[in-house]
């Protein structure tokens, strides 16, 4: 970092004792090292300080709830390949082809779903680091798709988890919880199991564990889903996040209040209470300078809470950050990452950070005292 009062600040709590934080949000874990949605990474991330671990969920060929980021990334965030399961995959692996030149004319593919499996399947599985090489034409070489900012060092071995196994650990471990209803890639309803029954098994899966509906904020990019919980199951819809998923519409711009539907006034009335958009839409850089962008403005003045995502989900800052920091081309270092987090923190004023290595977030937390 360069010379500021908030270095000076950040380099007075050096030696601070440092506590969990449920601002600090563990994005999968922490899939910077360990497989994302194991139990390790959740381990990982509960020693670093996140005081909220975050499953998301998705469910198998028999209807039962398991913690992946999608229901259909068992082939680059597992084994399953290498497995004797490889010939329930919904699509085979299907090798890199090259012409006589060399050029590649279509990459390696393969499609896995934990819909394809049952839950005594899915639990023989062995996590690993996201990822897969589109030039192989072996699955071995398929498999080695690390981003090189990334490691394999931890990633032999990752214990997958269920929906109930997450809860809980995540109880043992005394923080919060914030899963996630990830959308159905197959066809709803799925023998039967409609996007209700979905949305309800997630919830019924807390009230069967006893978990005080205080420390879980269920998540969707659905706004249907948020006002299901709202209605059917109104003591955990009141804490339930909308994840800002608009930005992919077409005509949507988060500068033009306009293009913005439903409203931020109406998501308030609706009883929408949690807004959840990726870092780029909450604050807007103006010469060199980081402040909070007309979207977080006038989601605070409709009553609205935020939350974002995610820290140390790109690559390194030098090269540009990737998707995460398309419109803030003044966060270049990792040492602005704090700028970005302090602006987030206290000019911003969200309510937690997800990162996908919560370090960072925890000793900020601690140092400004926040939740």
């Amino acid at each position: 970092m360069t010379a500021s009062d908030l270095k000076e600040t950040l380099q007075s709590c050096q030696k601070n004792v440092l506590h969990r934080r449920s601002f600090s949000i563990g994005h999968r874990g922490a899939p910077l090292q360990f497989p994302e949605h194991t139990r390790e990474s959740y381990l990982a991330a509960a020693r670093m300080g996140a005081g909220t671990l975050e499953c998301d969920v998705t469910f198998t060929r028999d209807k039962q709830l398991v913690c992946r980021h999608s229901q259909c990334d068992l082939h680059t965030t597992t084994n399953i390949l290498a497995s004797p399961l490889a010939k329930k995959c919904s699509i085979p692996f299907q090798p890199a082809r090259f012409d006589k030149h060399g050029k590649l004319v279509q990459a390696a593919s393969a499609k896995c779903c934990t819909s394809d499996i049952t839950l005594e399947e899915f639990r023989q599985l062995k996590g690993k680091m996201d990822g897969a090489n589109p030039n192989a034409t072996s699955i071995e070489a398929f498999l080695k798709g690390t981003p090189r900012w990334r490691t394999d060092l931890y990633a032999t071995q990752g214990t997958l988890m269920t929906h109930r196994d997450s809860i809980e650990l995540f109880d043992q471990l005394g923080v919060n919880m914030t899963p996630e209803l990830k959308s159905p890639q197959v066809e709803m309803p799925f023998q039967g199991f409609d996007q209700h029954a979905f949305a309800s098994k997630l919830i019924q899966e807390y009230e069967d564990a006893g978990i005080d509906p205080e420390r879980v904020w269920p998540q969707s990019f659905h706004y249907k889903d948020v006002l299901y919980w709202l209605r059917q199951h109104p003591q955990f819809g009141q804490q339930a996040v909308m994840l800002e998923g608009r930005y992919a519409r077409e005509g949507f711009d988060h500068r033009d209040p306009n293009s913005w539907s439903p409203s931020m006034e109406e998501l308030n009335a609706a009883g929408v209470s949690i807004l959840a958009p990726p870092l780029w839409m909450l604050v807007e850089s103006k010469d060199d300078q980081l402040a909070p962008s007309a979207y977080s403005l006038a989601a605070k003045k409709a009553g609205l809470k935020l939350i974002g995502w995610t820290l140390e989900r790109s690559g390194p800052l030098n090269r540009g950050g990737g998707w995460y920091y398309q419109d803030l081309n003044g966060i270049n270092s990792d040492g602005r990452v704090f700028e970005l987090l302090h602006v987030l923190a206290q000019d911003v004023g969200v309510r937690g950070v997800f990162s996908d290595w919560p370090a960072a977030v925890t000793y900020y937390a601690n140092c400004f005292e926040l939740p």
